[in-house]
């Protein structure tokens, strides 16, 4: 439904400064909330493009969905976008799919069963060294010039799912976000053998009664600690 649109004509706007939205997002959101919920009637519904509802925190099985990550590339007519869907059981993610059509990239970790790309299978880089490490960036700050920019898709979860590939090394934010932009991508990560926590190095939970964690890392299988002590003489700590 969303590559059907992508680069054709649809509303479009802002639901905050700075924050775009367009009908593809509420048209896909309303899809995949009618088919997810009856593969799970019983399960709970977190969504960007649908208004929270508390009882979702009485469900042991929640859907937590970004029905366009990267929605910025998308209206552009840009390629760095994705659906992510992850199903949370008790407070983590069990089933996790980020479908990048425009890229022509599929997504899927299942807990315990590893990590595919397009059914083949992925993992992570084993770089022990902070100097050098790829990370998806447009432009590095002076402090971080021993690292190495990459390619940066608009989507958070794409850019996660890079670390899971060895097409980076480090993805890190230093702000509150939301669950339903990574929770998929930090399965497909782990599953993959990064390391994956919050900013300060905790570990992430989902379907929270407020559904934010403080900041995401994610990096090579060696970088986590360094990452870590790295945020947190920045504050993240």
């Amino acid at each position: 439904m969303a590559m059907a649109r992508w680069g054709g004509e649809f509303r479009r706007w802002e639901k905050v400064p700075g924050s775009p939205v367009c009908e593809v997002d509420l048209d896909v959101d309303a899809m995949l909330r009618a088919r997810l919920m009856a593969l799970l009637p019983e399960a709970g519904w977190l969504s960007e493009e649908t208004a929270d509802r508390p009882d979702r925190l009485a469900r042991r099985h929640v859907w937590v969905v970004d029905p366009i990550d990267g929605t910025r590339d998308y209206i552009r007519g840009r390629p760095g976008w994705a659906v992510s869907i992850a199903l949370i059981e008790d407070g983590r993610p069990v089933i996790g799919v980020l479908d990048a059509p425009a890229r022509e990239e599929a997504w899927v970790a299942t807990i315990g069963q590893g990590a595919t790309r397009n059914r083949g299978r992925i993992a992570v880089g084993e770089r022990h060294d902070m100097a050098g490490a790829r990370v998806p960036v447009d432009v590095l700050p002076k402090v971080d010039r021993d690292l190495v920019a990459v390619a940066k898709p608009n989507s958070i979860a794409l850019r996660i799912a890079m670390v899971a590939a060895d097409e980076a090394d480090l993805v890190a934010t230093m702000r509150w976000g939301n669950e339903w932009d990574v929770a998929a991508a930090v399965l497909i990560a782990a599953e993959a053998g990064a390391g994956v926590s919050d900013a300060r190095g905790g570990a992430l939970r989902f379907n929270k009664p407020d559904p934010r964690d403080f900041g995401v890392l994610v990096t090579a299988r060696g970088l986590h600690e360094a990452a870590v002590a790295r945020l947190a003489a920045r504050g993240a700590g």
